[in-house]
Order: C-alpha cells, then structure tokens, then sequence
C-alpha cells in the first residue's frame, strides 16, 4: 500500500482544507518532512503545524492494522521529543473495509487515545463543489451517495484544469478509486474526455504521436513512469524500448495499478 499512502499525501496536501482543516480544527499553514528520532527512523506521512502553533500528526492507512494504536503512540513521542509539543494526532483510514483498528491503549500505567477517522464520515459533496481539483479528485473516498454521478464530475474537473495538468490528474484519481473499487467506472467514464487533445498539444510525447503510433504510446507510457517513480533508468527506457503494441497496451493497464517499478517493467 506504499503507493497509496505516496500518492495521498500528496493529494491532501494540495486539498483546499476541507478533509484536514475538518481534523485539526484549523487550517494548517505549514508541513514538517522530519525524519523521526527512533531507532526505527520513523517518518510521519503528514505532519503539520496551524498558525495559532499547533501539530497535527495524520498518518494514512489502507488496511486494518491492530498494532496501528501502539506505532501512534511511538510517533508521538518522537514528535515530541523532536519539537517538545506533543501533537494532536489521528490515523485517517481510505481502506476498503470497515475500519476496525483499536483507537486506545489502557494499561496499569499508561493510558493514551488516538483518533481513528474513516474517509467516509467525510460527505463528498463539499468536496465534489470545491474549486480546489485535489478536493475533487479525494472526493471519491468519502461518503459517495451516487457513485457514478461523482465520478463523472471528477473528470469534467480534471478536463476544466489547466492542460498540462490534467494528464497527472487523470492518473492521481486512480489511486483513491483504486482504494474504492472504482476503476472500472472511472475508466468508463475517463474514457468520454477529449484527453487526447492535451496529450497531442503536449512538448514531450505530442511530436513523438504523430511520428508513430506505437512510439507515442511508448512516449506516454515513459512520462507516465517518469511522473510515478522519477527518472527512468537506463534498463527501464531499454525494456521499454523492446516492447510489442499489445505489450504496452498491458503496461498502461497496469500503470492504473498500485506497483512498483519493477513490476511495471517485469
């Protein structure tokens, strides 16, 4: 679930504050990116601070993890020893199945409580009308009362974006869909848009599609693992090179998909 928990954070912190400034109770005006102090090297998925001073500590979680209570604990005592303030803290939970992770701990001599949020007890509304394309796009983890109306308005969103936006937004929205077993519906739906145009007026791969069919595709594809997972490695552009029409329709499919590189490419 790496994947996931990349591609949310990165989402959320573009958010127009609907789903975190809900958490902290205030927006929050600066992020943290803080190796923990542990001897496990810790490192918060998204820690923030509002302008009256206040941390807010969110990690993101995919899946029911019973020891999930405990490695909050673990967090916050490394926040604080890192910046002597104890922060608020909650896991936001986008997986699948009903949450069901322990929200405290009680022992002879310890007693602590963490906030356990599920994505669905936020509507998706508010988040569907914002202007903010990030609220949007996280919109298809919240409480959804028609699933294929929101996700039809997602991508009439993602198609009102600037241009050269749209093509990581249309890939960004997979990942949250993924979490809801939404692909098929948002690939139907994706599908209606005149994303082509974007990619044909793109620099990079525009010139390359109307070279080839089978070299723009690859072009696209290698953007697309650019934007994913950085700079393509040098075995990576010579696989990509070595590969038949079907073969790059089959990794386009799987680029939709939570995976890593390797196997992208194996």
């Amino acid at each position: 679930m790496h994947e996931y928990d990349i591609a949310l954070k990165s989402i959320l912190r573009g958010c127009g504050g609907s789903v975190l400034a809900g958490i902290a109770g205030s927006p929050i005006t600066q992020w943290h990116n803080v190796e923990l102090p542990l001897v496990r090297g810790l490192r918060a998925d998204l820690l923030g601070e509002t302008e009256a001073g206040a941390l807010i500590h969110i990690e993101l979680q995919s899946s029911n993890d019973s020891e999930m209570v405990w490695r909050m604990l673990e967090y916050g005592a490394a926040i604080w020893r890192s910046f002597g303030s104890w922060p608020s803290q909650c896991v936001l939970y986008s997986g699948f199945e009903p949450l069901g992770m322990a929200d405290k701990i009680r022992t002879p001599s310890l007693s602590y409580d963490c906030r356990m949020i599920d994505f669905r007890e936020f509507d998706a509304e508010p988040l569907l009308s914002s202007p903010c394309l990030e609220d949007n796009i996280i919109a298809v983890l919240a409480r959804l009362r028609d699933e294929r109306e929101a996700v039809r308005r997602i991508p009439e969103s993602i198609e009102a974006s600037p241009p050269e936006r749209r093509p990581s937004a249309l890939q960004e929205l997979m990942f949250p869909g993924g979490l809801r077993k939404l692909e098929t519906v948002i690939e139907e739906e994706t599908a209606k848009m005149p994303i082509l145009n974007d990619i044909m007026d793109h620099d990079l791969f525009g010139p390359a599609i109307r070279r080839g069919r089978a070299e723009g595709e690859r072009c696209v594809i290698e953007w697309l693992i650019t934007e994913r997972f950085g700079e393509v490695p040098v075995w990576a552009r010579e696989r990509l090179a070595g590969l038949s029409d079907p073969e790059l329709k089959q990794m386009a499919i799987r680029l939709l998909k939570p995976c890593t590189l390797e196997e992208l490419l194996g």
